[in-house]
């Protein structure tokens, strides 16, 4: 079997034949096994019998990956150093790591890097066409989101600042004053800490109202983005 057919195999595409399709089934099923065992605290048994399986087929994923990471990349020989720095790459070793202690017992250190396991839910990207268009919404739309983030985290500082010095008894440092504005910008509002005075009060309703408008600002790019993604397919 040659590379370019293995490649064919385990990269997922829209017109796939009956090899290709069973591969990215198992795939699908492998994630949602090995994410199964974080969901009890025993760590024995069919799970860890259920770990040990999927962990291998992440490894044999990973090195079938690697070995035809030219025909992914198209960088010719240099592919084969970028490939282990890509994201999916990453995902994909840190979330094999903290499984390895179960292949050797010298390696028990990296239990406690269990709750890596939970990158494996990343690996759905590649087998989820709606995921794939998120991703390329999200990598066009970088500029614009990262802009609403900065104004987002000047709001939260510069009202953190001003209820820090209007109610200094009610937020005696400036944590407390940036998680309130923080929770205000979001309108969860816990209820744990919040202004009391009239100054204070009014403050919180208007950051609450701006905060409604600068969290609707994510969402109305992404789903214009994604509408774009959908009609250009």
């Amino acid at each position: 079997m040659t590379r370019k057919i293995l490649f064919q195999i385990i990269e997922p595409h829209q017109k796939e034949n009956a090899i290709e399709k069973a591969y990215d089934v198992l795939m699908f099923l492998t994630i949602i096994v090995s994410l199964i065992p974080l969901t009890t605290k025993s760590h024995t048994g069919i799970f860890m019998w259920s770990d040990f399986v999927s962990t291998i087929i992440f490894i044999i994923d990973y090195i079938l990956r690697l070995v035809t990471a030219d025909y992914k990349l198209e960088k010719g020989k240099f592919s084969f150093f970028l490939y282990p720095f890509t994201f999916l790459a990453l995902a994909d070793l840190l979330c094999i790591l903290p499984s390895l202690f179960l292949l050797n017992n010298s390696l028990r250190l990296f239990k406690i890097l269990r709750m890596l396991r939970i990158l494996r839910v990343f690996k759905f990207i590649r087998y989820s066409k709606n995921i794939q268009i998120l991703t390329n919404v999200l990598k066009k739309q970088k500029e614009s989101l990262m802009i609403v983030s900065l104004l987002a985290l000047g709001y939260i500082f510069i009202s953190a600042l001003i209820i820090f010095n209007v109610e200094p008894s009610t937020f005696p440092n400036f944590f407390d004053a940036l998680y309130w504005a923080t929770i205000s910008l979001t309108t969860v509002g816990y209820g744990d800490i919040y202004a009391v005075s009239t100054t204070g009060k009014i403050i919180t309703m208007i950051s609450s109202f701006l905060g409604i408008a600068i969290v609707a600002l994510p969402a109305g790019i992404i789903t214009a983005g994604y509408m774009k993604e959908i009609k250009e397919l």
